[in-house]
């Protein structure tokens, strides 16, 4: 192991905050698409003084967030290398694998003789197996799942088995009995994440709460998360982090219940990690407001996120550094319900990085890479580090 020159990686992911179409956006029908940039038209114009000051002006045209000239934080945005636009490929590229082949959508619900032999192991019916928004198959469903047991079974336009179920009809640990048999299932095909969807409440009322869990295949081959473990330091995964991993070269699993709680929990590790990774996730920019196309809630985020910012900047020190970045995009103003291709931002906290340019990254694997530089790892075959511009 060389000699590391950071003690502390705090890397934070705003869960679908793109900023601008991809080059090869119209390849997956997102031209036009910018989550950052198309709702702060929708809403008028943003107002997020911490994120601007760090940069965010400068990655793409933001209503509201000019570029400022003397910004506090380094900036760049990446372009995503691997083939599709959901939540593991975005995050295993972070960690340093490159997915070349998409992984299989379901846009006719799942084969027939897959549904009967789920059925089979969970010894239940089954409704829906189609394409539909998460919230939207629970009012048109949950009244039929209530009298029958039956789990409710959707996909979309990512490579996902989603379970929704209610806590009170089905216990939540039969939930994660019925979702791992479908995570063996879904190996043989292979899909990239089974999501169990449990919700509560009355029909008209219903509401899917924060059990929700992510059985992700395991990556492939090693990643920057299992060197870091391997080197005997913590790497603690803060929401879905572990959960998107199969618990691979997480060392810590810590639970949270949306993103102000995914910024406690992140104070939190950091109290207990001296040197180190805490990789969060906060998911409510995705799940709460993407899908669900509201550019005001997913704007109400992002204030909270940046309010919390100075609460994380005066727990860092002079060898710590905060990556903030995101795994795809879903801009809330965009046609349908799913994932949008773009670049994501990249913005960087340090006692070095005030005003560096870090351009424009051709893989989001430039991150492990960077981590493999911080702390004093073997380098990592594909991507480029930007560790001296922040450190």
């Amino acid at each position: 192991m060389k000699e590391s020159k950071i003690d502390r990686v705090i890397l934070i992911v705003l869960d679908s905050c793109g900023c601008g179409a991809a080059p090869d956006a119209k390849k997956y029908g997102d031209d036009g698409s910018n989550t950052l940039g198309n709702m702060s038209v929708k809403v008028g114009g943003l107002t997020l003084p911490h994120l601007q000051g760090l940069g965010l002006g400068h990655l793409t045209t933001i209503l509201g967030v000019p570029p400022v000239a003397a910004p506090r934080g380094a900036f760049g945005k990446m372009r995503e290398a691997s083939a599709g636009k959901d939540t593991t490929t975005g995050h295993w590229e972070m960690a340093g694998l490159q997915v070349d082949t998409a992984f299989p959508t379901f846009p006719d619900g799942f084969p027939a003789e897959m549904m009967k032999r789920f059925e089979q192991k969970i010894g239940r019916g089954t409704l829906g197996n189609k394409t539909a928004s998460g919230t939207e198959i629970i009012e048109e469903l949950g009244v039929e799942h209530l009298k029958t047991g039956k789990p409710i079974v959707y996909t979309s336009a990512d490579s996902v088995f989603q379970i929704a179920m209610h806590e009170e009809i089905i216990p939540v640990d039969e939930q994660l009995r019925i979702s791992e048999a479908a995570r063996l299932l879904c190996d043989e095909i292979p899909v990239a994440r089974v999501i169990m969807r449990p919700f509560v409440g009355e029909p008209g009322a219903f509401k899917r709460t924060y059990n929700r869990r992510d059985l992700s295949m395991p990556p492939p081959t090693a990643t920057i998360l299992d060197s870091i473990a391997d080197a005997k330091l913590p790497v603690v995964g803060v929401g879905k982090i572990s959960d998107i991993f199969a618990g691979r070269g997480i060392t810590e699993n810590v639970h949270s219940e949306g993103n102000a709680d995914g910024c406690v929990r992140t104070l939190e590790a950091m109290e207990r990690v001296e040197r180190g990774l805490v990789f969060t996730n906060l998911v409510d920019f995705d799940m709460l407001y993407g899908h669900r196309r509201d550019p005001e809630g997913y704007y109400r985020a992002l204030q909270e996120f940046d309010a919390f910012l100075p609460r994380l900047q005066s727990q860092l020190g002079p060898r710590d550094l905060v990556m903030i970045t995101a795994d795809h995009g879903n801009d809330p103003t965009y046609r349908g319900t799913d994932h949008t291709r773009e670049y994501v931002p990249l913005i960087a906290m340090s006692a070095r990085a005030a005003g560096h340019d870090l351009g424009v990254r051709n893989g989001f694997y430039d991150i492990a890479q960077t981590l493999a530089d911080a702390f004093g790892l073997q380098p990592r075959s594909r991507g480029l580090s930007f560790l001296s511009a922040v450190a």
